[in-house]
């Protein structure tokens, strides 16, 4: 194939990778939301509809390492094929126990298990596929209209859900996630995932090493790339932090401020049409040049939203600009997301080598799912003996410096060795004046 066609192939697969994570991620997110009142109504119980959200987390920390292994080791194409049916065959076993004896906890409880672990091989191999699909001139456009698709989802689920909720059966919410699954599968079978690979023949990485072994090459590759590691820790961090803003924000505005629930859902649709407009805006600028310090800036911006978003606690508003604020707010937030997480992944997809990438982002996931839960932990007792608005900027406080830290500018160079001559240029050139 020569090098036309293989530019007219990633074409091809911009077009069906985006359709693909649409399909799944709108089916997964409307499949969720119906689940998640079926328990509420059917069993009252907040620790109930907590169990589900822990059986879809917890397998997904647990199985990431395996996942990654896999990833690295075996063929890509084959692994998201296996698990975008083990999801359609979950969907459709849940269907017959529905049909035949009636949903029950236990029956969904074990379908969201199997979810979770099929979604965590599909999630990390597809994002360790993106440079084997695309050519490196299109990777920042891929993981935008990554973004969008997830944004999308987020954005139509909610309606969708609601919507089809009160008029179908459960029976038919499955059905349709079934055949949305069923169309990913098939898109997914006509992509090359080697297209623009960099992996070693299979000869060369067919070595006996067991999976531990695996996966301590893994981490012992993560120490010989310092930027890398630099940026893993910050996102860890990250998504530690962002639990105070996820327990606070709903907290705050519907027991504190006493936000209608439609207007606080204005505010969360504002989040996600931010991330959808910037995601858009990525998909179709020329590739950031400094990414590192992009996101550095970005993850600032972060920590002086999130402080911001105590002033309504601590200053009289009215109903009406107390909404306005929360709705720009939200907006800038997922914009401001954006800015920060896609030119962070194009960065980390250049850098990783193909035989890691698996491994690496494996170890990412696995490390910030478990850390979500416990963020929500801490930072949900926290909101119980504290005021909010302290919460809010002593997490902004330590993200900024957190950020000021890590990404200092020894590291962002490191990162970005032309900003080392860029810089050169202009003290010879200040010199010189």
């Amino acid at each position: 194939m020569n090098e036309q066609q293989k530019l007219k192939r990633a074409t091809y697969h911009l077009f069906t990778f985006t359709i693909s994570k649409i399909i799944s991620s709108f089916g997964a997110q409307v499949y969720a939301f119906a689940i998640s009142f079926y328990i509420l109504q059917l069993t009252g119980s907040a620790t109930s509809f907590a169990t589900n959200l822990i059986c879809n987390l917890l397998p997904r920390a647990l199985v990431a390492p395996i996942a990654g292994y896999a990833a690295d080791k075996y063929s890509r194409k084959k692994i998201v094929i296996i698990s975008q049916l083990v999801t359609t065959l979950a969907i459709v076993g849940l269907l017959l126990v529905s049909m035949t004896y009636g949903l029950s906890l236990l029956a969904i409880y074990t379908t969201t298990v199997v979810l979770s672990i099929a979604t965590s091989f599909t999630g990390v191999t597809f994002t360790s596929s993106v440079t084997g699909l695309v050519d490196e001139d299109r990777i920042q456009r891929a993981m935008s209209l990554n973004q969008i698709s997830m944004s999308f989802a987020a954005i139509g689920s909610p309606a969708v859900g609601g919507l089809l909720y009160g008029t179908v059966s459960m029976e038919v919410f499955l059905e349709m996630y079934i055949a949305a699954s069923v169309l990913a599968v098939l898109l997914e079978s006509t992509m090359n995932f080697n297209l623009f690979s960099k992996r070693k023949a299979k000869e060369e990485q067919d070595q006996k090493e067991t999976m531990w072994q695996s996966m301590k090459a893994g981490i012992g590759y993560l120490k010989t790339k310092q930027v890398l590691m630099t940026m893993i820790w910050i996102s860890l961090i990250i998504n530690f932090l962002f639990g105070a803003f996820e327990v606070g924000y709903s907290f705050i505005l519907i027991e504190k401020l006493k936000l209608a629930s439609q207007h606080f859902g204005f505010t969360q649709g504002a989040f996600a049409v931010g991330m959808l407009l910037f995601s858009i805006y990525f998909s179709i600028r020329k590739e950031v040049k400094f990414p590192f310090l992009v996101s550095k800036r970005g993850i600032i911006g972060l920590g002086i939203i999130m402080g911001a978003m105590a002033i309504p606690l601590m200053i009289s508003l009215s109903y009406w600009s107390i909404f306005a604020y929360y709705f720009i707010a939200m907006f800038t937030f997922g914009a401001t997301i954006i800015v920060v997480n896609t030119p962070i992944q194009v960065m980390m997809q250049k850098m990783i080598d193909d035989d890691f990438k698996g491994r690496v982002f494996s170890i990412l996931e696995s490390m910030a799912v478990a850390l979500m839960p416990l963020g929500m932990i801490i930072f949900g007792y926290l909101y119980d003996v504290m005021p909010g608005q302290y919460i809010l900027i002593t997490s902004a406080v330590v993200l900024i410096g957190v950020v000021l830290v890590l990404a200092r500018p020894s590291v962002v160079r490191d990162a970005h060795p032309e900003l080392k001559e860029k810089n050169a240029v202009v003290e010879k050139t200040s010199t010189a004046l």
